[in-house]
């Protein structure tokens, strides 16, 4: 069964899906198989996006007039693909002119998800370089220490008097998880008692 979805990023009447509405009836997809949002395509809470995906059995097709209709970005636009592949669904952009259930179709997209890959290994090698560079200038990266330097060494002079954890977390305001995460990066371990 051809089932159908489309979507316009306004939710006022300035933008409308008659456009898209009108190709995929042109394509056979039936008016009652075919899903709706007027959201933005960055939102992850589309109504009809989840309503569409959940309908979907093995051997239907999802229709969409335009591959941006459908993902907020290639990497979700592929994992949705992917998803639909282990279940037996295909799918096809009609403005792309792209069919999963065609070998020219599966071939885009696996040249899509190489894309998707050499993005994703771009980005952390830019992101390590960046790092890398803030460090020969001294600073370090990465979330700042839930606990500074003074307060945590308050609690290890504390700790090594014999006071309970429990005490410590209560006296010094801190959640006992944040408790054992500071102390375990400090390489703390509790004095052995006589």
């Amino acid at each position: 069964m051809l089932v159908g979805y489309m979507r316009v990023s306004s939710a006022d009447d300035r933008q409308t899906v008659d456009l898209q509405r009108d190709a995929l009836l042109a394509a056979g997809v039936d008016p009652r198989h075919i899903y709706t949002d007027k959201a933005s395509g960055t939102r992850d809470d589309r109504a009809g996006l989840k309503a569409c995906l959940a309908y979907l059995a093995e051997g239907d097709t999802l229709v969409v007039w335009k591959l941006d209709r459908l993902g907020r970005s290639l990497p979700h636009l592929l994992s949705i693909i992917a998803d639909f592949k282990t279940r037996g669904i295909a799918f096809r952009s009609l403005t792309e002119q792209m069919d999963t259930a065609t070998p020219h179709g599966e071939l885009l997209f696996s040249l899509f998800g190489a894309l998707a890959q050499y993005e994703r290994a771009l980005t952390r090698e830019r992101v390590m370089a960046g790092l890398a560079a803030a460090k020969r200038r001294g600073r370090q990266g990465g979330r700042p220490p839930a606990i500074d330097a003074e307060k945590m060494e308050a609690i290890t002079a504390a700790l090594a008097g014999g006071a309970s954890k429990a005490a410590v977390c209560r006296n010094f305001g801190i959640a006992r998880s944040t408790l054992i995460g500071s102390l375990k990066r400090l390489g703390w371990t509790a004095p052995d008692k006589p």
